[in-house]
């Protein structure tokens, strides 16, 4: 079992060194998203996913944001998207 979890650590730390850096200089020219554009990003996460896949101009996350009330927004609108918290069972 720590092998196991010690050879995804190993993986999950080798992948992540191949990610090429973006320049944020264009992005940061702007104001910062918040909250509300947390939650529309957040709602439609699952679409960007998808069109991310195909074109490297969509993005899941916005880098130029708030802090903590564009991640809570994000974080709602998922919730929302996704369904979590959403089913409950009676019985």
């Amino acid at each position: 079992m720590a092998v196991r979890v010690l050879l995804i650590c190993l993986a999950a730390v080798l992948l992540t060194g191949c990610a090429e850096p973006v320049d944020l200089s264009e992005n940061v020219t702007r104001k910062p998203d918040g909250f509300f554009h947390g939650l529309l990003h957040g709602f439609i996460l699952l679409f960007s996913f998808i069109g991310s896949l195909f074109s490297d101009n969509i993005a899941i996350y916005n880098a130029n944001n708030t802090g903590g009330f564009y991640d809570f927004g994000f974080l709602v609108g998922a919730s929302m998207s996704i369904g979590a918290g959403a089913s409950s069972r009676s019985g």
